[in-house]
């Protein structure tokens, strides 16, 4: 398929690519900044680097619109499309209707569940790719170039797809930053932050198999209000960490069984 690509941000990197090794061609790429562009069509090439929303030349069967959630409303009110052309954006908390709009197209999701960085690589055929359009033609299409590049396609709607994106933040930014808290705490000790790593490892390896509430350890499940107290007091000249740990310690005593 024939695939225009709009940003050149993360997911546009890591989807672009895994575009490409399955198959697809990549006919253009735009960015309002000129060097992201540019470097993103090297990438996929022969992928033209382009100056202009308007993708009517181009040729593009789909059309991706992987930006911030903020900057999709001016993409749509400004991108032009071949008509019939598919085009869908990549996020996990915007509706299917926030593309309406676009003359001559065929509006869709395509969201992939990963948190992506440019220097790491991923593995896209265990990345969940979460589907939605309008119509079953639409829906197939997605469908086929989805499968091209995972092992993982599940059709969600706007709604159930939001609370999916709630969950995941959980998942993954709440606890990366409780990670660079505790990464903090350490440096303050003159520790390693290594320290922690089979802690993190073990951790993650039994909530992914058994439901981490049932499977809580430490202080808060205890009940143990000394520790508590003195991890509190440890915290006296950094506020916002001590409302973290207050408003954690509770929420952790409310859905323990052992409460």
């Amino acid at each position: 398929m024939k695939i225009s690509i709009i940003g050149s941000g993360n997911v546009a990197w890591h989807l672009g690519k895994a575009l490409k090794q399955a198959g697809h061609e990549i006919v253009a790429v735009y960015s309002p900044t000129v060097p992201n562009r540019e470097e993103l069509a090297r990438v996929l090439a022969p992928a033209t680097a382009i100056a202009s929303l308007d993708m009517r030349a181009t040729g593009a069967e789909l059309v991706v619109i992987a930006v911030p959630d903020a900057a999709i409303a001016s993409v749509v009110a400004a991108v032009q499309v071949p008509a019939g052309a598919i085009v869908v954006h990549t996020s996990g908390s915007q509706p299917l209707a926030v593309l309406q709009g676009i003359p001559g197209a065929r509006p869709g999701v395509f969201y992939p569940l990963q948190t992506f960085s440019k220097s790491k690589a991923v593995d896209f055929r265990a990345i969940p790719m979460l589907l939605e359009a309008e119509d079953e033609q639409t829906l197939s299409g997605l469908q086929q170039v989805a499968k091209s590049i995972s092992d993982e396609v599940y059709v969600v709607d706007s709604r159930k797809r939001k609370q999916l994106h709630l969950a995941a933040v959980f998942a993954c930014n709440f606890t990366n930053h409780l990670l660079g808290i505790s990464y903090e705490l350490l440096q303050q000790a003159a520790l390693p932050h290594t320290l922690l790593h089979p802690l993190i490892q073990e951790t993650i390896a039994k909530a992914l198999q058994n439901h981490p509430f049932q499977v809580q350890t430490g202080p808060a499940v205890r009940h143990d209000q000394n520790v508590i107290e003195e991890h509190l007091n440890l915290l006296q000249d950094q506020p916002d960490y001590q409302q973290v740990y207050h408003l954690l310690t509770h929420s952790i005593q409310d859905h323990s069984p052992k409460k």
